[in-house]
């Protein structure tokens, strides 16, 4: 059995966590050959995935696109051999530029920020990967996508499969499935090998549904049980089959659910933190019949099973931001019903 630190003590030690290429990561990518391109490496997950993609194949290009704005992580990523170019994928002219690429990573698009703003949400999540599948229609494509399209299951059930009839609630919702449709259409039009990986929830001690649920608890705020049960993975482990994802491209796209598995009570979740913090957490609401919730049964066969345990994330999350670790400052908004973010 893995064994696992009591606590990660600062960014440099957490990265490296969230960084550590799975074996299925590693066999998947020697598997492939050529450059590599990560676009949209600015925002969550990509500079945590760029960097164990490098560290995958360390002897290959690995170039990371972005604007960007935190100002810090180009010459972050360049101290670890990859290659950055900064630009907006909007700009016609900046994307065209960009080199050919036999592996592309899409992880570029919009979700805070979108009520409001509906029509850039669009251009992100629905015009920009058509146009970069036109772009790179000789490559093999991974799109990040999202398990908003499924809409709220039962409780009662393992979650949606990747079959299942789609649902998206709210603008941010149905503009990923506006990106889905583009790469789905490219894909066969041009015989463009795409996967398309359906993620929710990744977590790290910075950002995500049990950071929220724990900021919480520990600041005696009550917590919402309206959407009473989450799927949560570590974001290391969701990296490492983004990774590996690349040799299961296909036309017509592949589409694979990437998620913690079984789905967790949000009490459950609450309580847990409230022991090891020693404090009781307050509750507000009633747990309802359904949720949105992935089934990644398929994909932990594809893709390798998760590392880290919920139990140790748990553990890991509370000393963080006991310890005054910093924070994205961005909540997941998870407990939305109505897919306004």
């Amino acid at each position: 059995m893995a064994s696992f630190p009591e606590t990660l003590e600062n960014v440099d030690v957490l990265e490296d966590w969230l960084s550590r290429p799975s074996v299925s990561a590693v066999t998947a990518l020697e598997e492939t050959s050529g450059d590599i391109l990560v676009l949209g490496a600015g925002g969550k997950l990509g500079p945590t995935l760029a960097r164990m993609i490098k560290r995958a194949v360390s002897g290959r290009r690995v170039i990371a696109v972005s604007r960007f704005t935190e100002t810090h992580l180009p010459a972050q990523l360049e101290s670890q051999g990859i290659e950055v170019i900064v630009g907006d994928l909007l700009d016609e002219e900046f994307l065209q530029s960009l080199p050919d690429c036999p592996n592309v990573y899409f992880l570029a698009g919009m979700k805070f920020g979108a009520t409001g703003n509906e029509s850039l949400t669009w251009a992100m999540n629905a015009w920009l990967p058509g146009r970069v599948c036109q772009r790179f229609y000789q490559s093999r494509i991974v799109a990040l996508s999202t398990g908003n399209v499924y809409g709220l299951t039962t409780t009662q059930g393992a979650g949606s499969q990747e079959k299942d009839t789609l649902n998206p609630v709210g603008e941010y919702a149905n503009s990923c499935l506006g990106r889905e449709r583009l790469f789905q259409y490219f894909s066969e039009e041009q015989q463009t090998p795409v996967v398309l990986i359906r993620l929710n929830y990744a977590n790290e001690l910075r950002y995500g549904v049990l950071v929220d649920l724990a900021r919480k608890v520990l600041a005696n705020e009550p917590i919402d049980l309206g959407m009473g049960w989450v799927n949560v993975i570590w974001q290391g482990d969701a990296n490492a089959m983004i990774a590996a994802a690349v040799t299961k491209a296909g036309s017509p796209a592949t589409i694979l659910n990437v998620a913690g598995a079984p789905h967790l009570s949000v009490r459950w979740l609450a309580e847990q933190f409230g022991e090891i913090a020693n404090t009781k957490p307050i509750f507000q609401g009633e747990e309802g019949p359904d949720a949105l919730l992935s089934d990644a049964s398929l994909a932990r066969v594809c893709l390798g099973e998760s590392g880290v345990p919920v139990e140790v994330m748990l553990r890991w999350v509370v000393r963080w931001l006991k310890g005054g670790g910093p924070t994205l400052g961005k909540p997941t908004k998870f407990e939305n019903r109505r897919g306004n973010f």
